[in-house]
């Protein structure tokens, strides 16, 4: 300690106090920038100034860090995790302002975040994976991120989405369901697409615009001249040798496409009812365009090595990068590949036949259906008349996507509307658990049992009802041993189960798990130093000199 600092220690004392009170005034000013935005009838911020403001309060950052993490690993809770911090910090001032030590107040956060973990493993409900389920764990994520019509309309496709990739035992791999965005029509419109959307479309304009009972060929060959790879050139003396050494590069080209010529009607023969597409990775010239539209096939040249992965996984087949060994083997299988056309873009669309009821007798009656690949990844198209509201329905779709991994996983649900959070607050209160509780500790249990009401407070103030005439109905009703969440319409009291109002159990695990811990690493914070500051206080380095 400096002689300044043992000459004033009241000076000393109140600036770690004042850092204290810098930590929970920070902690308090997120939570009331983002409580209104909780739940299916709160709002959303809009962010004006775009000079890249970024935050500044060192406090407000480790929250704010917190809730990102939290939505990285969950995919969810973010401003849950604010609020509860904000309202950790809130409660621990109350006591802190009456001579209780930061210490004993943390002490109660450690003992009370760990029953309040075990007391969530007895809370959740096991569950089995069942597409009901799932569609009403889906809604509950999106109801509050998206308007209420607009959630409704895309709870199955994100539902369907999930089940199409998952294969049990295995976890689904949410990577497989790629997400394409369109900017056209509204977003009513966005929807699930059992196969693939590749963004680019055939060059040549005779080709065919939709394909049905189709095989694919899935290439990593080029079918154009190719430049050699270092600098080098050819030297010819005379117009004669240039002509035969141009057509020795067309022979071999041409060869190449005589042998996928040969396929296509090894496995199509004259059925007009059957298809043949190449996608290609590599270049197609305008010579081997026109071979293959003369030989009915449809081609798309240079496609996204990204796509190239998927399309095997949807179609099924054998991506090839030599056309020596071709066989009926190396096909995969689509019900149809057409081409879409928005302005001046044009998309490609390879969906397997499940897709299209109206068309499954079609398959049905070619004797192929055995031959149709069950998709292992689907395409996720999202569509909207501005770029906000495509990237909106874009960060709800993947939290609801993760909601309903996280229930695959977890194999379980927990009760939403602040069902939980109401009867874990009764359970620390409760005179069972204060007898195991020795000490003033008790007071930081019953700081973060008051602070757990802060969800169903700010659900009720958010739908624009009484937050004591509704939290007191919801305790009331904890008390005859029901389990009961808020209706944000009446306000009343409900059973969420029936209802059909769930949340993720991995998202409430980790939102208390990481909110107690940055609370109490805040409150035990009791002096701010910037580095520089504490670089002159270590003295000058080697080779410096005192100023």
């Amino acid at each position: 300690m400096s002689a300044a600092q043992l000459l004033n220690p009241k000076a000393e004392s109140r600036r770690r106090g004042e850092a204290l009170k810098v930590n929970i005034s920070a902690g308090e000013g997120l939570q009331d920038v983002l409580k209104s935005n909780l739940g299916p009838t709160g709002t959303i911020k809009m962010l004006v100034d775009g000079a890249g403001a970024q935050i500044q309060n060192p406090t407000a950052v480790m929250i704010a860090r917190a809730a990102t993490a939290q939505d990285d690993i969950t995919g969810d809770g973010t401003t849950s995790v604010v609020l509860m911090v904000g309202e950790l910090l809130k409660q621990a001032d109350r006591y802190i302002s009456e001579g209780l030590h930061p210490r004993i107040i943390t002490d109660g956060y450690e003992i009370a975040k760990t029953e309040t973990l075990k007391f969530l493993d007895t809370f959740k409900l096991q569950k089995e994976v069942d597409r009901e389920l799932l569609l009403s764990v889906a809604r509950t994520s999106l109801a509050t991120k998206l308007n209420g019509t607009l959630a409704e309309k895309l709870t199955p496709a994100i539902v369907d989405a999930v089940l199409s990739i998952y294969h049990p035992p295995a976890k689904p791999d949410l990577f497989m369901i790629e997400i394409m965005k369109m900017q056209h029509r509204t977003a009513s419109d966005t929807s699930l697409i059992r196969g693939l959307a590749l963004d680019h479309g055939a060059r040549h304009p005779d080709m065919p615009k939709r394909v049905e009972n189709a095989f694919i060929l899935t290439l990593n060959v080029s079918l154009e001249y190719e430049k050699s790879e270092v600098n080098s050139g050819f030297y010819y003396s005379s117009a004669d040798q240039r002509e035969k050494l141009v057509e020795s590069e067309r022979r071999f080209v041409d060869d190449k496409l005589r042998k996928i010529v040969e396929l296509k009607k090894e496995v199509c023969g004259h059925d007009p009812k059957k298809g043949f597409v190449i996608i290609n990775q590599k270049g197609i010239d305008p010579l081997s365009l026109d071979v293959l539209v003369k030989n009915g096939i449809f081609a798309l040249r240079r496609a996204k090595r990204r796509n190239m992965e998927r399309l095997q996984l949807v179609c099924g087949g054998t991506a090839q990068n030599s056309v020596d060994d071709l066989t009926p083997d190396v096909l995969g299988w689509a019900g149809l590949v057409y081409e879409h056309q928005l302005g001046e873009e044009k998309y490609t669309f390879i969906v397997s036949s499940q897709c299209f009821t109206s068309t499954r007798e079609f398959f049905l009656t070619t004797n192929q259906q055995e031959d149709v690949k069950d998709p292992k990844s689907v395409t996720l198209l999202i569509k909207g008349p501005n770029t906000h509201t495509i990237m909106q329905i874009t960060d709800a779709v993947r939290d609801g996507l993760r909601s309903v991994y996280n229930m695959i996983v977890d194999k379980s649900v927990v009760p939403g509307a602040g069902a939980f959070q109401i009867a874990c607050a009764a359970h620390l209160s409760s005179e069972a658990f204060r007898r195991q509780v020795r000490g003033k500790a008790k007071y930081g249990v019953s700081a973060f049992a008051d602070a757990l009401l802060v969800i169903p407070k700010t659900l009720a103030a958010n739908s624009g009802h009484d937050i004591q005439d509704c939290l007191a109905a919801l305790q009331d009703e904890q008390v005859e041993g029901n389990i009961v969440g808020l209706n944000l319409i009446t306000g009343e009291p409900m059973d969420p189960i029936q209802e059909g109002v769930y949340d993720s159990f991995r998202v409430l695990r980790n939102c208390i798990a990481s909110s107690s811990g940055i609370a109490s690493n805040l409150l035990l914070c009791d002096e701010l130093l910037k580095a520089r500051q504490m670089g002159r206080q270590q003295g000058p380095g080697p080779g410096e000199a005192e100023g």
